[in-house]
């Protein structure tokens, strides 16, 4: 998520990379458990500029999103910096659905914290993870992990806590995605549109798992046919693409 304005969404950013390269610059800073975590996921960290077949993080404001004077105007804005750092990408395949990865005791990413840390002190730092479930005779998964600052719990009185400690409904009405198929062929990005934020928690299934320190997400594709039908149009036709797709809580 993005450092925002009072009216503006958050947003979280990643560009995922297949077989491509993408032209911008990004800077990435990060703790040791989130080095450790980065490293350990199964879909690699790239270089921005010169990376492929991974993941990178995109300048912000390629988002543009609503700003506080959208409604009467109808302009919209850049983006700030994530408000959550990137903590790791994972392509997972199964039998069945992975659901609620984070209460795992195997799970990579909380073992990478937990062992970084004294109790006292990984409890009190955030983690979102947002699983993309994506249908078929696998079962595939792709699950974008976020932190927060080390040691530092959510503020009470942000729009973060509320949709973290809210009820489903409330964050099935907040929960957005936006996305643009940077490189790729062009019926792919006719389907997909430019940078336009759809609302998830209406468009899908989406199934919040609430823990103690963490937030995860999970996404079923399968549950829209218009999402299965673009997601078979991309996977039948595409062999080389690179897209920018960020989460985002609206205000």
């Amino acid at each position: 998520m993005a450092a925002c304005l009072p009216n503006r969404d958050g947003v979280i950013y990643f560009s995922v990379e297949r077989e491509t390269k993408h032209h911008r610059n990004c800077h990435l800073i990060v703790e040791d458990w989130r080095e450790e975590s980065i490293k350990g996921g199964s879909l690699k960290h790239v270089d921005l500029q010169n990376g492929s077949n991974g993941w990178a993080l995109p300048p912000g404001e390629v988002f543009s999103l609503w700003g506080p004077n959208y409604f009467a105007k109808k302009s919209e804005v850049p983006a700030g910096d994530w408000l959550l750092n990137p903590a790791g990408v994972d392509l997972l395949r199964s039998n069945s659905k992975l659901d609620h990865v984070l209460s795992r005791p195997d799970n990579r990413v909380m073992a990478s914290l937990r062992s970084s840390k004294t109790p006292e002190k990984w409890s009190k730092t955030f983690v979102l993870a947002v699983n993309l479930q994506v249908p078929g005779r696998d079962r595939h998964s792709a699950i974008f992990y976020f932190a927060g600052k080390v040691d530092e719990p959510i503020n009470p009185n942000s729009l973060l806590n509320q949709f973290v400690h809210g009820s489903d409904a409330f964050s099935d009405c907040r929960f957005k995605i936006v996305n643009k198929i940077v490189k790729g062929p062009w019926l792919l990005k006719t389907a997909v549109g430019n940078y336009t934020p759809c609302l998830l928690g209406k468009a899908l299934k989406c199934y919040y798992h609430r823990g103690p320190n963490y937030l995860k997400i999970d996404v079923d594709i399968g549950s829209s046919a218009i999402a299965t039908a673009i997601l078979r149009l991309a996977l039948g036709c595409v062999t080389a693409v690179t897209v920018d797709m960020g989460f985002l809580v609206e205000s």
